[in-house]
């Protein structure tokens, strides 16, 4: 064997890229999962409420969600902020259905959720296949199922479900998706809403775009229909709002003349649109600061305005992209 007097160095191991974290809480009350990048997002196991998503350029992330300083968090009520979720009944329950004993907004946002677990994944967004820069993502998800209702509650909607609440955080987007199983016999109507509230500088230059021409019900004005007119919904008082059957699938919430955020709708076809302003925030005792109404707008991605319709053994699944345009 002849002896090479220049052998070539052996090739190194290529060093693993970094990966998205996904820690809990030490009480065992919260998820929050971090991209290498420095986005992250909490998940309350109560309710399976996000109560933080963080993203933006540079190393000090911006807040894009908001929760009232005082928010409950023990899962004694549900969370006044973040996103909660709305399931099986939007509102108060309509008399005579099947779901007219249940609380408003239902169960959902009231009940402790299990954490299933996370996967991540990672693409390449530049260059040839393994050399460009990558974008992380990092799914968690959460399960509640009609075994975890109280005896109450199942007296209150007696069917068999599984609900798979998956929360995807990537660079600049949150998604949120809720999988509706049938595991019984008997079909069942629900609703659901994703009740958003988005942190903003200010609601007196904030405007909610793509929206237009759409049929509203003004809950404000004992629940009497309108025409959205302008491309711009402006909030100059207590504003509660239904958008029925959007055509579109993209809603905007705009401060000044910047995009801020978009609300990309999957099989939701319905928006509502809420904030308090001064003189119902200043009345509800966990809304906080009184003024803080200037700094929140809600903009709720649901299935509202009619009912889904799930029969023994289908599922449906339905819910939003969020992406912050800082």
């Amino acid at each position: 064997m002849v002896d090479r007097p220049n052998k070539p160095s052996a090739i190194a191991p290529a060093a693993s890229a970094p990966q998205p974290t996904v820690d809990i809480a030490d009480d065992n009350s919260s998820i929050t999962a971090t991209l290498p990048s420095g986005e992250n997002v909490t998940v309350l196991l109560h309710g399976a409420t996000v109560t933080s998503w963080k993203s933006g350029p540079g190393a000090e992330k911006k807040e894009n969600l908001w929760v009232s300083e005082k928010a409950v968090l023990d899962g004694s009520k549900p969370v006044r902020g973040g996103i909660p979720l709305v399931f099986p009944i939007f509102g108060a329950p309509p008399a005579n259905h099947a779901t007219s004993k249940l609380p408003q907004h239902g169960f959902a946002r009231n009940l402790r959720w299990e954490y299933l677990g996370k996967s991540t994944s990672e693409s390449t967004t530049s260059g040839d296949a393994g050399t460009g820069p990558t974008d992380n993502s990092v799914k968690l998800d959460f399960g509640l199922y009609s075994a975890n209702l109280t005896d109450e509650q199942q007296d209150q909607w007696p069917y068999d479900f599984g609900l798979v609440y998956s929360v995807t955080l990537s660079r600049d987007t949150l998604q949120t998706m809720l999988n509706v199983r049938n595991e019984g016999q008997l079909g069942f109507d629900f609703q659901m809403l994703l009740h958003t509230y988005f942190r903003i500088g200010d609601i007196g230059s904030t405007a909610i775009t793509g929206l237009s021409g759409v049929t509203y019900t003004d809950k404000v004005l004992n629940a009497t229909e309108h025409a959205q007119a302008e491309n711009a919904v402006r909030i100059a008082g207590e504003t509660d709002r239904v958008y029925k059957r959007i055509p579109q699938s993209t809603t905007s919430i705009v401060e000044g003349d910047k995009p801020r955020f978009d609300v990309v709708r999957d099989n939701l076809p319905d928006t509502v649109v809420w904030n308090p302003f001064k003189e119902k925030a200043a009345a509800m005792a966990d809304f906080a600061p009184d003024g803080d109404y200037v700094h929140m707008v809600c903009v709720e991605a649901g299935y509202v305005s009619d009912w889904v319709r799930l029969e023994p053994g289908d599922t449906w699944e339905g819910g939003q992209r969020l992406r912050s345009l800082l």
